[in-house]
């Protein structure tokens, strides 16, 4: 299934996406779910699965005319990696990690797709970063290369963008990955049954006002999924709703030169072959 958020008249919808348009899972049952977050952390994808069987394929709704929401409007832990792509790290000051770099997101950075990325005003440093992101399905802890594939509710697209100048101003970078609103994620949560195992081999790009900036392949993280679940989960508990996004290749703005940062009034738009496009503009505040 292909999943998003939405909502009509201010009330929340949950919608499957098709070739013709977007099938509206209220107007199939009246008592469908209506909190995408809710259905996964609950748990529900098969109701939702069901309901889409009994649909006869009629769509409700065309993508552009919806009210797009996050996929999970209240997510659990949101957990990043840096330095995923060897081209990545290869434009910065860093070297190649022996294991996963962990780094943490609070749900106040999220954006919804085509609600605006909020730059801020005391810093011209707004970078960009296209990852693919993962939705934990299941409580799960000490994953296998075996069963780490089970927990995935799906996958989605995400941007991590990044205040590059409070980033560096310590050896943490939470404060550079945390302004409220510079995290666009979504805005389709799609099943792993559609995709390649572990979202692998799809082509990731970036484009910033119609520019390609970012270009390359999931199969070049050096840090798979399958690996990135099971090192997380020697540590922790992974809950349904918690959210794992795998990194960024190479093009981001601060490697550039001149460094090519995101301004008032930009597009940037992330997209993930057969999981979908990510678009958002850009405004200073």
């Amino acid at each position: 299934m292909r999943l998003l958020a939405f909502t009509i008249d201010h009330q929340p919808r949950i919608g499957a996406l098709t070739d013709a348009g977007v099938i509206d899972f209220s107007l199939v049952d009246a008592a469908a779910p209506t909190d995408l977050g809710t259905v996964i952390k609950k748990e529900r994808l098969a109701e939702l699965a069901a309901i889409l069987a009994e649909s006869d394929g009629t769509v409700h709704h065309q993508l552009a005319d919806l009210d797009l929401q996050l996929p999970l409007a209240a997510p659990g832990k949101i957990l990043c990696l840096g330095l995923n792509y060897m081209d990545h790290i290869a434009e910065g000051p860093f070297e190649k990690q022996s294991f996963p770099a962990i780094f943490m997101r609070s749900s106040t950075s999220l954006v919804a797709a085509r609600k605006p990325i909020l730059a801020p005003r005391m810093s011209n440093t707004m970078d960009y970063e296209a990852e693919l992101a993962v939705i934990i399905g299941q409580k799960c802890k000490h994953l296998t290369t075996d069963n780490a594939l089970n927990v995935i509710a799906g996958y989605s697209c995400f941007n991590d963008g990044s205040v590059r100048e409070y980033q560096r101003h310590t050896i943490q970078w939470t404060m550079g990955k945390n302004f409220d609103q510079t995290g666009p994620f979504g805005p389709l949560l799609v099943t792993p049954d559609e995709l390649p195992p572990a979202a692998g081999g799809l082509k990731i790009e970036c484009r910033l006002n119609g520019q390609t900036v970012q270009s390359s392949t999931t199969d070049m993280m050096i840090f798979n999924v399958v690996e990135t679940l099971v090192y997380i989960t020697e540590a922790m508990t992974l809950d349904a709703g918690d959210i794992v996004i795998m990194g960024t290749p190479s093009g981001v703005g601060h490697g550039r030169k001149p460094p090519l940062w995101m301004r008032d009034g930009d597009v940037v738009e992330v997209e993930i072959e057969k999981i979908g496009l990510l678009s958002n503009p850009v405004k200073a505040i």
